[in-house]
Formats: structure tokens, sequence, C-alpha cells
């Protein structure tokens, strides 16, 4: 297609140049041009005479004289319309021929873009197992000859030990029995021989003590690299949100803004109530606020607190609290639950899914009311939200640290439920709440408090 456009063209070309220099031709014999002495182009006296009409009435069809400037105007203006036309041909053909290759190529594109891009994206995928067991391939042989040389350099070793022990009491015998008989030559000469069978030993020994270096040599950097695996190991876990968790949030400093708002799944009036969370604190001093849940009757309603060391869970007020002693360190990642019933006002509190302490009484007979508020790092305390007090947060009361995997039953979970959610390499971010679910209810971060990944 592009080599007939190219062809088209050409020939274009041509029909223009030929008529261009056929056009004058046939005028050739009715144009004379003067050039007077002092002027260019001046018509002359006989061309006015020539071109002017007779005063009489022109004869009925008979066609007006024209004069030879007025012949000359006339194939200027066919020459130049002509060759406009030719040109307007010529462009609307490359434009047609340039439509028609822009649209063999999309189509082209359209067929094969997509089959290319599949099979660079399969190949790719095929690649990559074999690529992966080529290198454990690699690693196992790598493994395995070291093994084999570890192996061998012991055999080695033991065989010298033995080797060397079976020679000097071969020479003790022998030094005893010439003694024995008195004969120093003889003495001398097996002195002599244990002599340079020492030597050989030692020289051996020297050999095979150049070989250990070299072996303890590799086994040094191995351990130098299995130190900085288990390096790397430690501070990625340290990095990582426990327990299968995608998410978390991130409390930076103590601030009276930073806290986090949670929005129940329904609302909920109950009897019972389990909270349970994972939280790694960066600092653990007087007291924390980790979880509050109040009314406008009541600010305390629920609270899960830090006091240093220790855990602290009240239900309807301060006065009714547990606590475990003991229960955080700074800078560990620690899953906490907090079981609430108001029949005989069971409380119980469990750490890494063990229970650390419990207590009958607490709140006995009392009934959560709903429309609360959920806060997370931050209590309301004596005001309320919608009071619209300003400066509402304490900020000794903030919290610092990291936390995830919040849920919170407006039932008692059992030990086994409990103990599930804590384990550290698991999936126990997986159960979720059915009043709080983490990951699926709305968290609205406030302050400096940031969702990580």
């Amino acid at each position: 297609m592009p080599s007939m456009s190219m062809w088209t063209i050409l020939q274009a070309v041509c029909l223009v140049g030929s008529l261009s220099t056929a056009v004058p031709e046939s005028y050739e014999d009715d144009i004379e041009v003067g050039f007077g002495d002092n002027y260019f182009n001046e018509i002359t006296e006989e061309d006015k005479t020539e071109g002017e009409t007779p005063t009489a009435s022109p004869e009925p069809c008979k066609a007006p004289a024209f004069t030879n400037w007025d012949k000359l105007f006339t194939m200027l203006e066919n020459s130049q319309m002509k060759e406009n036309m030719l040109l307007q041909y010529a462009n609307d053909i490359i434009k047609v021929d340039l439509q028609t290759l822009r649209g063999e190529m999309l189509q082209f594109l359209a067929q094969y873009g997509g089959f290319c891009a599949s099979a660079v994206e399969s190949t790719a995928r095929r690649a990559r197992p074999q690529t992966e067991m080529r290198l454990q391939n690699a690693l196992e042989g790598l493994q395995k000859a070291l093994a084999e040389q570890y192996a061998q350099h012991d055999t080695a070793l033991q065989q010298l030990l033995t080797d060397s022990g079976n020679q000097v009491a071969q020479l003790e015998r022998l030094e005893n029995s010439c003694l024995k008989c008195g004969r120093e030559g003889l003495v001398s000469e097996a002195k002599s021989f244990q002599a340079q069978h020492l030597i050989q030993e030692l020289t051996e020994i020297e050999n095979g003590g150049r070989f250990e270096k070299t072996l303890a040599t590799i086994s040094s950097d191995l351990q130098a690299i299995q130190e900085q695996l288990n390096l790397y190991t430690r501070s990625d876990f340290a990095n990582m949100l426990p327990s299968g968790c995608d998410t978390g949030l991130i409390f930076p400093m103590r601030s009276s803004r930073n806290h986090v708002e949670v929005s129940p799944k329904r609302p909920f009036q109950t009897n019972a109530v389990t909270i349970c969370l994972w939280v790694k604190p960066t600092q653990v001093i007087n007291k924390s606020v980790l979880f509050s849940y109040g009314t406008t009757g009541n600010p305390h309603e629920l609270q899960l607190v830090l006091n240093e060391q220790s855990v602290l869970f009240t239900v309807d007020g301060e006065t009714h609290l547990v606590e475990a002693s003991g229960a955080v360190q700074e800078g560990q990642w620690v899953h906490l639950c907090a079981v609430w019933s108001s029949q005989q006002g069971l409380t119980s509190l469990w750490v890494n899914g063990q229970q650390a302490a419990n207590s009958p009484g607490v709140a006995e007979g009392h009934e959560l009311q709903s429309k609360g508020s959920i806060l997370l790092g931050q209590e309301y305390g004596r005001y309320f939200r919608h009071l619209s007090v300003q400066d509402t947060f304490d900020v000794e009361l903030a919290f610092t640290g990291k936390m995830t995997g919040v849920n919170m039953w407006d039932r008692v979970l059992d030990s086994k439920e409990i103990s599930q959610q804590a384990r550290v390499d698991g999936s126990g971010c997986g159960i979720r709440g059915n009043v709080v679910a983490w990951g699926v209810s709305d968290i609205d971060p406030k302050g400096s408090v940031k969702i990580i990944y």
C-alpha cells in the first residue's frame, strides 16, 4: 500500500509539470511581447487600438476580440486552477492512504498485542518456578557438599589420632625392649625413628590444621550469615503485624488530639461483653487508655487501660476493676482480652491466650446501654462529645505505640476462641466480633494517628 501511494503521488507531480509546460505552447504564436527603451511590459499604442471596440453595434453571435494581455491572464488563471486541482487531488490521496495505513496498524495491534502480552506473562510465570527450583537445588547441593567435606575431615582426623596412638605405643614397646637388652644404639635408632615419625605427624597435623582453619573460616562465615539472617528475621518480626493482621494503628506520641473513633456494626444493649486486641506500647507510664466505651449517662461504661506494666479492666466505673500485673512489656506485642458478664459479675483478663486474672461480683446485674462512643487510645472522662467541649481529652491518658486486631462481642468467649486469636503466627485477625469487627467496622483516626499496612 505505501509503494502504490508513492507511485500515485509521482504520477500527479508529472502531470502538473506536463500541463505547466504544455499550456503556454498553445498561445506561443499569438503572444508577442515587446520591450521599449525605457519601459518594461508597457502596453503599446497598437495594442490599445487593437483592443478598442468599434463604435458600431457588434454583430450578433460574434465573440469579442481579446488582446494579448487578456489571453495571457486567461492562460495563467487556467494553469493555476489546474495546479490547485492537482494538488488537492494529491493531498486527498495522501490522506486516504495514511488513514488506511493507520487502520491496518490498529487492527494489527488489536489482533496480536494481547497475544504478545499473554505470551510474555506466561513465559515469566513458567520461568519463575524453574528458577526457584534451580536455586533450591543449588543450595541443597552446597549443603550436601559441606556436610560431606566435614565428614571426610572428621574421618581423617580420627584416623590420624588412631595412627598416632598406635605409633606411640609401638615406640614405647621398642624402647622398653631395647633398655632391657642394654643396647643404646638401638635405643638411639628407635628415638631417631620416633623423632622422624613425630615430625611427620606434626607436618600432617599442620596440614590438617590448615584444612581445619579453612573449614573453621567457612564455618565462622556461615555463622555470621546465620546471625545476620536471625537479626533480619527478628527485625522483620518486630515490624510486622501479628496474627496475620493486614492493617494496624500507630499512635506516634502522647497528644490530647490523638485517638481513634470506632463505629459499631450495629446498636447493642447487652449484659455480657468480650473485648480483644493486640497492642505494642512504646512507653508504659502511669495510666494509658487502650479501649473505652462511654455514654452520656456514664462515660466509664467500659475501660481497658495500662498502668505501667499492669492491665486493668473496669466496668461501670473505676470501683469495679480487675487487674493483671506484669502483663505488658515496652516494645513487645501482647494480646489482651477482657471478659465480663452481669450474671454474678464474673470478669477475667487474658494475656496471650492465658487467663491472668479473674474476679466475681464486678458490676453484677449491670446492663450496658447503647448509643455510646467507642474510643481507642483515649477516654472522654467527665465530658462527652455531645457537649461540644474543646480540648476534651487529657494528654496524660493518651496511648503511644501500635494497635491492631480490635474486636468486640456482646457475649462471653470461651478459652479456645481466645487462645486461637492470641497465636502470633496464626490467622487470629480473621476472627471478627459481632459488635466491633477489625477490618470491617468503620474507624476514624484523629490527630497524628495513622493506619499502617
